[in-house]
């Protein structure tokens, strides 16, 4: 991203508009932090009202898939359950004057504004990630300027209008959330650049870039979420969470579904259960047809099959598929750098693929998978052992495990689990971000630490260094002797 960049500078009228954004923002973030408690709690159920009610929601979702051609209307349209999870978890939180208090330690924690915040959208949620930045945001006071994508920028654009007339109607600064006109990567970098922090969702060179900016960054690493199964595994209940996961806005999260792992034992029963729930099962023609299609000659993902209905991929590989098929599922040829099907997929299909020998060894495959591509991100394990489960999360390379649940409806929080709510998801140096939790609240804030004096707090060195203690090096005589 940052060479794209480089070779198309900043146009006059870019300029100007990041120049008098910038000074606009300042301005409503100097009003922003005066303001209580109950005075941000107020304004957050106003914006997160003025986009999640379902009259809006709907006419947003259908923006967002006529313009960027991409994502599926009823799926999409429950992310408005979303907001309405990231505004409950804010206001669970408080986040102005003391936020933490630890008598014991003599410790309280006060919540501050980080300033002003630069989030990039993806096309992909060109509605949702906006409002969920913004309720964080305003939450902690900061000041919010969106980057939308090209491909979706007024469907963006339209979200901020709504939330800043929401924000006017309070009589607060509209200011305090704004969405250029004018984006381009150019444009992206630069307002970086200008921020105080940087939270950006979508590919690995925006989120390099983000890190390359010189500001502070929370950026998200690639996704290739995958199943794990093991014999204890219900399997009827494993494949429908898969369906769902899958099928969530035709495949578009990085948190849907790409590979399923499963007992060599367990395979073709796998697959039916697949197919019970809508999956289409390709031929080896077809399934070679659907990686031309997918990643060409070069292996590199094409755009164009990117979050599309499964008919439609099909056809975009030359064959038709039942419009009852919800998914498309692949017979896994290997797990290698050269094997496509193992990788992030980001559409309406999946690849399953068995593991011989005992659970540990499937383990050993799926961290391999990781490797591959995925690292940090996402997993799911179907199991009913909890020594099983244990074991899997002690050896996964992953910031977040789902138990049994549809992966791209569970790991950025869910109704049903107690993730964090959000549309950010770190993936820790394993996916090369600098946090590997879900971006919420808390990393919105700064804090400053207050500390008082407590009764002395200092073991004797014999509990520190336990049997590693020689009292004889501390005496004084020891201490004469030494040159």
């Amino acid at each position: 991203m940052a060479a794209s960049a480089a070779s198309t500078p900043l146009s006059t009228a870019q300029q100007e508009e990041l120049d008098a954004v910038f000074d606009r923002a300042r301005a409503a973030l100097a009003v922003i932090e005066t303001y209580d408690q109950d005075r941000v709690d107020r304004l957050i159920r106003a914006v997160a009202w003025a986009v999640a009610n379902r009259s809006s929601f709907h006419r947003l979702v259908g923006m967002g898939i006529e313009e960027s051609g991409l994502g599926d209307f009823d799926s999409r349209m429950n992310k408005r359950m979303k907001i309405r999870g990231v505004l409950r978890d804010a206001l669970r939180s408080p986040s102005v004057g003391i936020i933490e208090e630890d008598r014991e330690k003599g410790l309280v924690k006060y919540g501050k504004p980080v300033g002003v915040i630069g989030c990039v959208v993806p096309t992909t949620n060109p509605d949702l990630t906006p409002a969920g930045n913004a309720i964080y945001a305003i939450k902690a006071r900061d000041v919010v300027v969106f980057s939308p994508h090209p491909r979706s920028k007024h469907t963006t654009f339209e979200t901020v209008r709504l939330m800043r007339e929401a924000l006017e109607a309070e009589g607060a600064p509209a200011d305090i959330l704004q969405c250029i006109t004018l984006p381009s990567l150019a444009a992206s970098q630069e307002i970086m650049r200008r921020s105080d922090l940087v939270i950006a969702t979508g590919g690995q060179g925006l989120v390099r870039a983000a890190y390359s900016s010189g500001t502070p960054a929370y950026g998200v690493g690639a996704g290739n979420a995958t199943e794990f199964v093991d014999e204890t595994a219900d399997l009827r209940e494993t494949a429908r969470n898969c369906m769902l996961s899958k099928t969530s806005d035709f495949g578009s999260g990085c948190s849907a579904d790409g590979n399923v792992l499963v007992p060599a034992s367990r395979y073709r029963e796998m697959i039916e259960a697949l197919q019970a729930e809508g999956g289409y099962l390709a031929t080896a023609g077809q399934r070679a047809a659907l990686q031309a299609v997918m990643w060409g000659a070069e292996g590199h993902r094409l755009a164009d099959t990117v979050a599309i209905s499964p008919q439609q991929l099909a056809r975009a590989a030359g064959f038709d598929i039942p419009s009852e098929s919800r998914f498309i599922v692949v017979e896994g040829d290997g797990i290698a750098e050269d094997r496509q099907f193992c990788k992030e997929k980001l559409t309406t299909l999946m690849a399953v693929h068995a593991y011989e020998g005992g659970f540990e060894d499937g383990v050993e495959l799926a961290k391999r998978l990781y490797e591959i591509g995925g690292k940090g991100h996402s997993c799911g394990i179907a199991s009913t052992d909890d020594a099983h489960i244990d074991y899997f999360a002690r050896h996964m390379p992953v910031s977040r495990i789902m138990v049994r649940q549809p992966n791209s409806k569970a790991n950025a929080g869910s109704f049903t689990n107690g993730m964090p709510m959000t549309s950010s998801m770190g993936c820790g140096t394993w996916g090369g971000n600098i946090t590997s939790e879900n971006v919420s609240l808390r990393h919105y804030l700064n804090t400053t630490w207050v500390s008082r004096t407590i009764a002395e707090d200092r073991p004797t060195d014999e509990e520190l260094f336990g049997e590693f203690y020689d009292p004889a090096l501390e005496s004084a005589e020891a201490a004469a002797a030494t040159p």
